[in-house]
């Protein structure tokens, strides 16, 4: 028992090591020789990339936070769950993916001052519901479409999640998802939620930057 919990300790260790790689802290630095999180909006994540330095950095940057969430969820948890004392191998997977979006968010290689996980949550939740996360990204771009900001997007695509795991099953052959997964997706938002509260403040400030290029049919109508 002891040596299946340290495994399970060394598990989460190896998927918070992995969420830590700071990709955009570091495509910062080769592109420009700078710290992204001292240029836009000071956060290290792929938006604020696109914003200071172009959307190829930031395609790059948003690759590799969302392989940093499906690696551990769905190779590491999977191989070597059978090591640790968890019989769920669901739960294992959440809690190697949320070891990673920890990394990402508050990162060991840079201060604990990272991004705000959102690109390796998505990483996560790919492996963990491949059903349903293409249907949240389609709430995320409708919401970008129409407001232009990307917070927003965040939001509302996270919170949709539970609705999607509980409406699915109704409306096609899927199995239902596990307890554990359902009692995740639940959680999800209020992370979501928690790590956007700054930008939460800038919305209520009517300060919150605002993606224009994405407002497809705000630009026709103007």
């Amino acid at each position: 028992m002891i040596e299946q919990l340290i495994y399970l300790i060394i598990l989460l260790f190896l998927s918070y090591v992995t969420g830590s790689i700071p990709a955009s802290i570091i495509v910062g630095k080769v592109f420009k020789g700078i710290d992204i999180r001292e240029h836009g909006s000071g956060n290290a994540g792929g938006t604020n990339v696109f914003r200071v330095l172009g959307w190829k950095p930031a395609l790059i940057v948003v690759i590799f936070d969302v392989f940093k969430g499906w690696l551990p969820t769905a190779i590491y948890a999977v191989q070597y769950f059978d090591h640790t004392p968890i019989h769920d191998q669901g739960v294992v997977q959440i809690l190697c993916g949320f070891a990673s979006v920890l990394g990402h968010t508050y990162t060991i290689f840079a201060g604990f001052k990272g991004g705000k996980g959102v690109g390796t949550l998505g990483g996560m939740l790919i492996a963990l519901f491949p059903i349903a996360l293409p249907l949240c990204l389609l709430v995320f771009a409708l919401t970008l479409i129409l407001t232009g900001y990307v917070s927003i997007g965040s939001m509302l695509a996270s919170a949709s999640l539970p609705v999607f795991l509980l409406l699915l099953p109704v409306v096609s052959p899927l199995s239902p998802p596990s307890l554990s997964l359902l009692v995740f997706s639940l959680l999800v938002p209020w992370f979501i939620i928690f790590t956007h509260r700054s930008n939460i403040g800038r919305l209520r400030n009517g300060t919150e930057n605002r993606f224009e290029k994405a407002m497809i049919f705000h630009r026709k109508k103007s």
